[in-house]
């Protein structure tokens, strides 16, 4: 039994679709479905596009290394067929007018663990490109916040199975209260996509790892992909900003490849490290969601303490945490970043190096700023401030997944998770 087709497609790839409180007979030569009070029923038929050997290892040692190495691919076939020529963004699968799109006011993105990190990534930039307000809010907090939504609100859920129950309960209590909701999801055919007026399909492949690594950075990429429509159908400034930030986007994967090929020091670091018992993150900016992402990936596979945190809140009481040959992780944001947080996150270096830290910090090629104050340097490309975060998480994913291999443990199959959530 399974939630996901990953669980199936070894076997076939065709499959049918089932609503709510649907039961479905199978016997060798046919199958039946009903509704719950006996009447006939049709389920929607649909063939699945991933190949069997995609739910495979493939020669890697876990589904999570093959995992984090797809991630160029992942990004670059989410991308794939929503321009045209010119660079103009089609999404047509959207089932939203442009009408409706052009009157939203307020966009709510509802996820939960990493899916809510990608979506606090995608709030810094939909609000930076169409100055439309953004809150975040975990799924299973939605429904009891007495949420200030309506039909101008385009409700915006984010799943990698899109079965995650707490975020389906969360898009239905939406529609009840008249918004629009737009699913982001990785499975085709998956309940979360069929309750939404609309679905914007990550194109992944199947992910099998219960830590997501790929499906983060397809994640992110939608969510970018949507507010850049919106942008566009904005017009004026706002549509001329989104065409050049997609001109960026398409190179990312390369740059994300680029990344991959510099891990043997991050590895390394890993190996010596399999004793540590805590480590900490911090970032700005975009940077703030992604030390949470890193902080989550090393909790679920490696059971060790880790706590992610915005660095501008050092001084209001973490900085407490530090004591000498402390590890922590820092995400520096670009140099060219507004608001001199570049500078900022530097003197959050040195801080806590003063008092003994070790300091393993991420920062982009050609930056000499971090160099006086950094134990450890793991350089990334330089590229805009938002297209940061789908290079400075990868060092995080695979320091996480050797850590974890350095102390034994499976890390396809961490202890007390599941891949899918399907209870509240």
């Amino acid at each position: 039994m399974g939630s996901d087709v990953a669980a199936f497609i070894g076997y076939t790839r065709h499959a049918l679709e089932l609503a709510q409180d649907q039961i479905v007979t199978i016997t060798p030569d046919s199958h039946e479905v009903i509704n719950f009070d006996g009447s006939p029923a049709e389920g929607k038929r649909f063939e699945v596009t991933w190949d069997a050997s995609a739910a495979e290892k493939g020669g890697y040692d876990s589904f999570m290394a093959k995992e984090i190495a797809e991630q160029p691919h992942a990004v670059g076939d989410t991308l794939l067929g929503r321009t045209k020529d010119d660079g103009e963004l089609v999404l047509d699968e959207l089932r939203i007018s442009e009408d409706q799109l052009k009157n939203v006011n307020r966009i709510t993105f509802v996820a939960c663990g990493t899916a809510a990190y990608s979506s606090l990534v995608a709030k810094y930039a939909i609000e930076h490109w169409t100055r439309i307000p953004v809150d975040v809010v975990l799924a299973h907090e939605f429904r009891y916040s007495d949420p200030i939504v309506d039909e101008r609100t385009l409700v915006v859920s984010v799943s990698q199975s899109g079965e995650t129950m707490d975020t389906l309960m969360a898009v239905k209590h939406a529609k009840d209260l008249g918004a629009l909701t737009l699913s982001i999801c990785n499975t085709q055919g998956a309940t979360i996509p069929r309750e939404s007026d609309a679905v914007l399909y990550t194109h992944a492949g199947p992910e099998v790892a219960v830590a997501s690594t790929k499906a983060f950075l397809a994640q992110i990429t939608a969510a970018y992909l949507l507010g850049l429509y919106l942008a566009q159908l904005r017009g004026g400034t706002f549509a001329d900003d989104a065409k050049a930030v997609m001109t960026e986007l398409r190179e990312m994967p390369e740059k994300i490849q680029e990344v991959l090929d510099r891990m043997d020091r991050v590895i390394e670091m890993a190996n010596f490290m399999a004793d540590t018992r805590s480590v900490l993150f911090l970032g700005r900016h975009v940077g703030f969601p992604i030390a949470l992402e890193g902080a989550l990936k090393l909790k679920e596979i490696a059971y060790i303490h880790a706590e992610g945190f915005a660095a501008g809140e050092l001084k209001h009481g973490p900085i407490a945490l530090i004591e000498p040959g402390q590890p922590v992780f820092v995400i520096v944001p670009s140099p060219d970043t507004p608001h001199e947080l570049h500078k900022k996150v530097v003197s959050n270096i040195q801080e806590i190096r003063a008092r003994g830290a070790r300091t393993l910090v991420i920062a982009h090629d050609g930056d000499e700023d971090v160099e006086p104050f950094a134990s450890e340097i793991i350089r990334v490309p330089q590229c805009s401030p938002l297209m940061a975060p789908l290079l400075t998480v990868i060092p995080l994913q695979v320091f996480a997944l050797h850590l974890a291999m350095a102390k034994g443990l499976d890390a396809d199959q961490p202890r007390n998770l599941a891949k899918s959530v399907t209870v509240e």
